[in-house]
């Protein structure tokens, strides 16, 4: 990585009394992937519409690749690719087609527009299927080949709107190879997305966006590390006793009270202050029932933060509207 390629300050966006984003900033840095990780209804697609010139800025400030989005829009279309949550291809067009289409809106040469199309169907293993018309192709496919359209002119940044939405785990898994690959190849990856796994896996750093605002950003590990080194869950015959007798122990960071136990976020090796624990509870003639020890998840991260679990709601409402009226 060389430097910033993506810089945001103060940046708001309301749909009437709605603060879809509320004064987010955050900055992205060259070749890395970088995500949104939040709820449906976040903000996450509404802020991409706005750095991809969608949406215009109505406070704050934004810049891509050295490119003003609000001064200089065509410079920042220029430099991003983007693929939406929506599939946006034509049914009745095949692989080749739909690359050679794109290069030409593009005024791409002849000779370099076939040597793209080549390079990208071979990547994103379409290869085979290039004079298949998109109607024919599975869902997964279809993601693949609007990837490739998306790096058909090498943009410095590519947009990615919660891409394996609504594809089966293995087609996910697979989707997270190609992203990977063509990151590989140098492109800046900007991940949206709601799905814990998809952010722990493919990110370099995640900023978790919920009700329009940044409410922390790092490494997965730096988020995970900020629980603690391991979590217990607990199930006792007295959880107000359990909570005093946890509180008084320096290896207890934090206490989350469940529906039927508790959480510790222990500040070190879960295995050597288990038995500690053990038998700080059997010495105030508490019974545990139930313990679980496992390592700090981005699902408990998000709980942590937020306070509450991921909910998975159905489609960004304002997004989508913003979606639409972006492709009138």
């Amino acid at each position: 990585m060389t430097g910033t390629i993506i810089e945001v300050e103060g940046l708001y966006h309301r749909f009437g009394d709605v603060a879809a984003v509320d004064g987010i900033s955050f900055s992205v840095n060259e070749g890395e992937i970088f995500s949104f990780l939040g709820p449906n209804g976040a903000g996450k697609s509404t802020a991409i519409n706005v750095l991809i010139t969608l949406l215009r800025i109505q406070q704050g400030r934004a810049t891509i690749a050295g490119h003003d989005v609000q001064r200089d829009p065509q410079q920042v279309r220029n430099s991003i690719g983007i693929v939406f949550q929506d599939v946006t291809l034509d049914r009745d067009m095949t692989c080749r087609e739909i690359l050679e289409f794109h290069g030409r809106l593009y005024r791409m040469p002849s000779a370099e527009r076939k040597k793209r199309i080549d390079e990208l169907l071979s990547l994103v293993q379409l290869d085979a299927k290039r004079d298949v018309r998109t109607k024919q192709l599975s869902g997964g496919m279809k993601r693949r080949l609007e990837i490739a359209r998306g790096l058909m002119t090498r943009p410095k940044v590519l947009f990615l709107d919660e891409p394996t939405i609504g594809l089966d785990p293995q087609t996910r898994m697979r989707m997270w190879d190609y992203i990977k690959a063509v990151n590989d190849e140098g492109t800046t990856i900007f991940l949206t997305t709601h799905y814990m796994d998809e952010a722990d896996h493919l990110s370099d750093r995640i900023s978790i966006i919920d009700h329009g605002r940044i409410i922390a950003t790092g490494t997965p590990y730096e988020l995970k590390n900020t629980l603690g080194e391991d979590l217990i869950y607990l199930e006792t015959t007295d959880l107000q006793r359990t909570r005093t007798i946890l509180s008084g122990m320096s290896e207890v960071k934090e206490l989350r009270e469940k529906s039927r136990g508790i959480v510790a976020m222990l500040a070190g090796d879960g295995t050597k202050i288990l038995p500690q624990i053990i038998e700080n509870l059997a010495g105030g003639g508490i019974r545990v029932s139930v313990v679980n020890l496992k390592k700090p998840s981005m699902d408990d991260v998000f709980l942590h933060f937020t306070g509450r679990e991921l909910r998975d709601e159905g489609a960004e409402k304002p997004a989508t509207a913003v979606t639409r009226a972006g492709r009138r």
